[in-house]
This record gives C-alpha cells, structure tokens and sequence, in this order.
C-alpha cells in the first residue's frame, strides 16, 4: 500500500461527511471539496498561531546567534553546540514553526487519493464491485483501464456516457454514481492537465493549475514580507529566490495530478492568505518579536536573581553552620571548665583555664 494512502483514510471520512451532505444538490463533489479546505484549515489554524509565535520568537534570538557565530568564527560545531544551548536554556524549538507546513505535505498526498479515487473513498463502493465497473468502462472508453490511476474516474466519466451499461451492478450503483458531480463550471476536476496550446479545452484545463502556481507565490511573498518585518530585516536576495520555490512546486505538482489538487491548493493558499492578514492584524510579527525581546531580558534576570538568591542561600548556610560549631565548641569548653573546677574543689589541686588547644 503506498505510505500516503494511510492519511487517506482518515481524510475521507472528513471528506464523506460532508459529501452526504451535499449529494443531492449541483456542484456536491465541488462544494464539498471547498468546505473540507475550510475544515482543515480551521483545525490547522491554531498550529499557525504557534508558528507566527514562534517566528516572532526566532527574531528575538537573532542578536544572540549572530554573537555566537561572531564569537566563535569558522568553528561550526562550537556554534552549532551553543546555539542548542541557547535554545534549550530558553525552551525554544525550531522544528516547531515548521509543523503547519509539514503537516500540510501528507493531507495534499492523501488527498489525491481521494481525488482519484471517489467510488472507493466518497462513495464507499466496495473494491469488487468497482472491479466489475472496470471492464464495462473499458467497453464504452474504448481503452484499458488496469493500470490506469485514474480509473474511477474514467468509470464515472464512462458512466456519464452511458448510464444503462452499468445497470447489472445493480441500483444503489446507479444511484450513487448518477448524483456525483466532479465538473467545476465545464471543467472536469478528475482530469489530469497537460502543457496544450493547440485546443481551447486544454487550454481553459491549464488555468487552474497556473492559478496554483500564482496563489502559492502571492502566500509566499506575503510571509516572507511578514516575517521581514518581525525580523527587521528587508528581504535578500537568497530569500527572494526561496519564494520561488513553493510556486514551482505547486506548478509541477498540478500537472501530474487531477485537477481538484490543484483547486484544493488554490483554495488553501487563497484561506492562508486571509489567515495571514488576520494574524498580522491581532498578532502583529513586529510587536510580537517585540514582547519576545523583553521575555528573553526578564528570563535573564530571573536568572541572575535566582542565582544571587542560591549564592545568598549558600553563605547563610554557612554561616550558620559555623554558628552551629562555635557554639558547640563554647558548650563544651563549659562543661570542661566545670569538670576541672569540680576536680580542683574534690582534691585541692590548682584550677587550670581551658583554652582551645584543650578541645582538640
């Protein structure tokens, strides 16, 4: 079983759910794919709160790596070794800005699973009646379908053509497969795009993938932007270059896969967008990088006064430890004293002063 489908399955639970919901309407496998976008991200929402904190945290610590590295040159492992340090005394993790974005990777693979495969994950056909479907949809198609990853959706599609062929897998088939609307106003969210200049079918088929690509730069130069401005620091010339680098991704991810990936990634950058401006707008970077600053002091502090409070702790035990001895020692200087007083008085010897040669 390949490693992505494992997030399949939970997915489309989500994803059946609300296809349940809107079954019966126009556009169901459109609108469902739109509400399911808007479900992730909303959970996905506070992990982006985490890492807008923790970018503004990252900035604070800025001045702090640049003088280790400054301090400690070419030395890669000494830098490397305090900056850990730095992190740990601080209780900072790097990985943890990172988490919305690795999270993001196994929810778009296991989606194109349920892309590709809606009779097994939205309608919960079974895996024998979809191989009886398969060779009918050969019949009408014209063309083999066992190796084939689109399969399913060439059965729906062969359907559309020819509903009768497949009335022997009996009625709950038809009925099902007859309701599932995978069109996105007469472009087919199944198919696969290719580079095509030649017919305006194809052409109207690459809008949504370039679309991808152009939404995902517009989300990477606002972060960017946002994260310029919680660091202070304008964007360079290798950070620019890095924004290119989601864009081209998403462009060469969408012409290898149906077309509801990419609309499922358009969606999600067109909701990052506005959840960026939302979290700009109550959790400003500057001002967060700002309060991550005057923590990072405060932590400082607290830590030289609790290290004056254990000095101070440190000397006060031992001066009452010595407090403890010399008063040990007077008591047994008395009793000595007493004892040969007692002594001198019983056989009339001279009374001798005890001195502190006499207690060791």
């Amino acid at each position: 079983m390949n490693f992505f489908k494992i997030f399949s399955e939970p997915l489309s639970w989500i994803m059946g759910f609300f296809y349940n919901i809107f079954e019966n309407i126009p556009f169901n496998y459109t609108i469902t794919l739109v509400v399911f976008t808007i479900v992730i991200k909303s959970l996905l929402f506070p992990l982006s709160i985490k890492q807008q904190k923790s970018t503004a945290k990252m900035a604070a610590f800025q001045p702090k790596i640049k003088a280790i590295q400054k301090k400690y040159g070419t030395n890669k492992q000494k830098i490397q070794e305090e900056t850990v340090k730095l992190y740990t005394e601080e209780g900072y993790s790097p990985l943890s800005g990172c988490l919305p974005m690795l999270i993001q990777f196994p929810i778009l693979f296991g989606l194109i699973y349920l892309i590709y495969e809606p009779l097994t994950y939205i309608l919960n056909f079974s895996k024998d009646i979809i191989s009886k479907a398969i060779p009918i949809a050969e019949q009408i198609l014209g063309s083999s379908l066992a190796t084939d990853y689109t399969a399913e959706i060439s059965i729906i599609n062969a359907f559309k053509m020819d509903p009768t062929a497949f009335s022997t897998l009996g009625s709950e088939f038809v009925d099902k497969i007859s309701k599932i609307d995978l069109n996105l106003f007469g472009i087919n969210l199944g198919q696969i795009p290719v580079l095509d200049f030649t017919s305006f079918a194809a052409i109207t088929l690459m809008i949504i993938p370039f679309l991808s690509g152009l939404s995902s730069l517009l989300v990477s130069y606002i972060s960017m932007k946002s994260n310029a401005r919680a660091t202070g620091n304008e964007i360079q010339g290798f950070t620019k270059g890095m924004i290119l680098v989601m864009p081209v991704f998403s462009l060469i991810i969408s012409f290898q896969f149906p077309i509801g990936v990419s609309f499922y990634w358009i969606l999600s950058n067109l909701l990052m967008i506005i959840q960026t401006l939302v979290l700009n707008k109550i959790w400003n970077p500057k001002k967060l990088a700002e309060d991550a600053k005057i923590q990072l002091e405060l932590n400082k502090k607290n830590k030289k006064s609790q290290s004056k409070q254990l000095e101070d702790v440190i000397n006060i035990d031992t001066i009452e430890e010595k407090e403890k001895k010399f008063t040990q020692k007077e008591l047994n200087k008395k009793r000595l004293a007493e004892a040969r007083r007692l002594d001198a008085e019983k056989y009339g010897e001279d009374y001798l002063e005890v001195n502190d040669k006499d207690l060791k």
